[in-house]
């Protein structure tokens, strides 16, 4: 059992930051606004969620145990929110989408 909780820990800590890595590179080489808040929702929420996942297999039953279950409970709630909250804002102000075509348009000239 202890092999099996160390094989998922391992698991989770080695695939969260390579989610968090993945998302960086997104946020870099995606096209417009809307995509790259899309890159760093998924990096917030699921990199770091694996990340503190693997932690709390790491933690046993203890009080650390509990506060970083709070921390993912906190994380879960709010950065869904923030993300769809900064989108809708930035919709609201008139922050347009970049097309494909306005992207060849602008990689001729």
């Amino acid at each position: 059992m202890v092999a099996v909780l160390e094989i998922l820990s391992w698991t989770c800590l080695v695939v969260g930051p390579i989610l968090c890595i993945i998302g960086g590179i997104g946020l870099l080489r995606l096209p417009d606004f809307y995509a790259r808040t899309h890159a760093a929702g998924i990096t917030d929420t699921l990199g770091a969620g694996l990340i503190i996942l693997g932690l709390i297999l790491q933690a046993g039953f203890s009080l650390v145990m509990v506060k970083l279950i709070f921390i993912i409970i906190f994380m879960l709630l709010i950065n869904p929110g923030a993300t769809h909250g900064l989108v809708k804002a930035a919709y609201a102000q008139g922050v347009k989408v970049e097309s494909e075509e306005e992207e060849l348009d602008a990689a001729t000239d």
